[in-house]
């Protein structure tokens, strides 16, 4: 079993879908031999300063709000096999992240690619059928 390093197209899929972050990503991944689940670990540099417990209380209630059922957040001891078959797209690891100093953090989010991608898909599947 081999870590190996690869590239990417999700910094640029981002910025695709979010206008506002074309140019401003980056990223490469690192493939390792587990079954399906991935983990993000995102450098930010802040415009406003932040705490982290302000940054982790503003992405628990976008979970919990508008983001519910896409967006998960976390504050247990988690692997990445806890993650299996998960539905969201994105679960927030708050004891796994970092803040550097008030301006610049590390945010780390847990996901199965698989089967996150997969609901989206049935998601948009619906929402198209009611708008039909």
């Amino acid at each position: 079993c081999n870590i190996t390093p690869a590239s990417t197209g999700a910094a640029k899929a981002v910025g695709a879908v979010i206008p506002e972050l074309q140019g401003k990503l980056t990223g490469m991944a690192f493939r390792v031999p587990t079954t399906d689940v991935s983990v993000v670990d995102l450098t930010v540099k802040l415009e406003k300063p932040a705490t982290y417990d302000e940054i982790k209380q503003v992405i628990k209630a976008a979970s919990e709000g508008d983001y519910a059922g896409i967006m998960g957040y976390t504050e247990d001891e988690v692997v990445s096999s806890d993650f299996l078959h998960c539905s969201l797209s994105s679960i927030f690891d708050a004891n796994a992240g970092i803040a550097l100093n008030d301006s610049f953090v590390k945010l780390i989010s847990w996901y199965d690619n698989e089967w996150g991608y997969s609901n989206r898909v049935l998601d948009l599947m619906v929402y198209i059928s009611k708008k039909l």
